[in-house]
């Protein structure tokens, strides 16, 4: 295995193209292992001097995203990485568990990384992940090629992303598909020009109807009983941005249904 993986995306049958110069990501964000710290620095260590081998005159960023947990604590990837000179700007790995960012935060991902790409044609940017951040990492990826217009096509580019990473871990990381709901969001950044609000602000929600394809055992009954909850600001504390529950379902089994799974003859 490689100390960083290039991208590259295979378009049949003329063989592989390069997506885009200047971004790679580290081979650790495609496994489940967990190094120790001097493990870590050392690997760390290791792709710094193999980069500086190649790119004598290049210039680097760092994106990293980072457990929540410790944010008042410099991460341990820019603890390392100061040592050498190169700049890391932190990025949460989740948002209250989803493998979404905030509007504002994927905006001043979006603008950061284009700006430095722009900057100078010898700056590089390098994508990295702590353990559980594959999802968000690979839709930011995605974000950046289409806000950059470097890809067309929001399923086909985060399809194309997720490819680099064995098709377990995505799974592994998550027990529900986090596809649909970044697909949504691709189509927020590919119409950034479209509307004259960018990024889009808060609107209401209303919520019809939840469709469940896959119906989970995962209450030992060969169904589930699922409950609801949906996240937000509140709007009566418009100076507050911490997530909170909007809405939850009721846990007392009367008001939650149970949903078996069908047998299909």
């Amino acid at each position: 295995m490689s100390l960083f993986r290039k991208f590259f995306y295979r378009k049949p049958p003329d063989g592989l193209l390069e997506i885009t110069e200047r971004v790679y990501v580290f081979d650790s964000c495609f496994s489940t292992d967990v190094f120790d710290d001097d493990k870590y620095g050392q690997y760390t260590g290791d792709i710094v001097l193999h980069l500086r081998s190649h790119f004598a005159d290049a210039s680097f960023m760092v994106f990293n995203f980072r457990e929540e947990e410790r944010e008042s604590q410099q991460s341990l990837l820019a603890s390392i990485l100061s040592i050498y000179d190169m700049v890391v700007m932190d990025y949460p790995r989740h948002y209250v568990g989803c493998p979404l960012l905030t509007m504002e935060m994927i905006h001043h991902f979006l603008r950061s990384g284009e700006s430095w790409l722009s900057m100078d044609q010898h700056n590089v940017l390098i994508m990295h992940c702590e353990r559980g951040g594959w999802n968000v990492l690979a839709f930011m990826l995605a974000g950046l090629l289409l806000y950059r217009k470097q890809f067309m096509g929001e399923q086909r580019t985060l399809e194309m992303v997720y490819r680099q990473a064995p098709r377990e871990l995505i799974q592994l990381l998550s027990p529900l598909n986090p596809m649909p709901s970044q697909i949504r969001y691709l189509h927020y950044i590919c119409r950034r020009n479209v509307s004259a609000e960018w990024p889009p602000g808060d609107r209401p929600l209303t919520l019809d109807c939840v469709i469940l394809r896959n119906t989970p055992g995962c209450n030992g009954e060969d169904g589930c009983r699922p409950i609801f909850r949906i996240y937000g600001q509140d709007p009566l504390l418009g100076t507050d941005n911490t997530p909170k529950v909007l809405f939850s379902t009721p846990k007392r089994s009367k008001y939650v249904r149970h949903y078996k799974r069908q047998t299909v003859n």
